[in-house]
């Protein structure tokens, strides 16, 4: 299938899946939250199919966590441990996308930056100092999460570096996206909700993987 296909069936898929959180329209909401992520496995394994790489199959784990997390997550209304099975299993999705970063940056040959480690280091210590008061019995694996995704975030700025510098730069965009999307998240959460909550986290969150995925895939294709 052509990638406008697929773009366009995603563009769709996310749509509708924030106006049913806008709408509070649940029906919509179990719909197609379940189908972003699916989308996007599709499109990836479409544009990639003729491509033997060790690489392809940490994006595909990462985004299978991801739809896992988005299932797990849309029943955290219902019991409390549905948040924390959601967490974890965005936490191995993000594993797996330090997986596929470091796997790049090495075959890249960059090497590591300290003062995007500082800058990471810095966003995480003020947003967990911010929060930790409001966590709760969530503190420690909130704690992990936050770690795991701002390693993720400070290899993914890594890409900076990579001669596929379009790639490069979609697959930091993405990684932006994300810990945008997270971070908009526990603040709604642990913190103070506000109206448009659910627009930022999915639009943001919608992007971060559409934009590393379409990153991973150029990347692999013209590598």
């Amino acid at each position: 299938m052509k990638k406008n296909f697929w773009i366009i069936l995603f563009i769709i898929v996310l749509i509708a899946d924030i106006i049913g959180i806008q709408t509070g329209n649940e029906a919509l909401q179990y719909i197609f939250k379940p189908l972003i992520v699916p989308v996007l496995i599709g499109y990836f394994i479409t544009a990639t199919s003729s491509i033997i790489s060790k690489l392809k199959k940490w994006i595909v784990l990462a985004l299978i966590f991801s739809w896992g997390g988005d299932v797990l997550l849309m029943f955290q209304e219902q019991k409390d441990i549905f948040f924390l099975l959601g967490l974890s299993s965005f936490l191995l999705a993000h594993i797996f996308y330090i997986v596929f970063f470091h796997h790049v940056r090495l075959s890249e040959g960059i090497k590591s930056n300290i003062w995007m480690l500082l800058l990471v280091v810095i966003y995480y210590a003020v947003l967990i100092a911010w929060l930790s008061p409001y966590l709760g019995d969530m503190t420690l694996p909130v704690r992990i999460y936050g770690v795991v995704i701002s390693f993720m975030l400070m290899l993914a700025l890594h890409m900076l570096f990579i001669k596929d510098k379009p790639a490069g730069r979609w697959m930091i965009i993405g990684a932006l996206f994300f810990v945008i999307s997270d971070s908009v998240l526990a603040v709604n959460k642990f913190y103070e909700s506000f109206e448009l909550s659910g627009l930022v986290i999915m639009f943001t969150y919608g992007f971060a993987q559409l934009f590393i995925t379409e990153g991973a895939m150029k990347y692999i294709r013209r590598k």
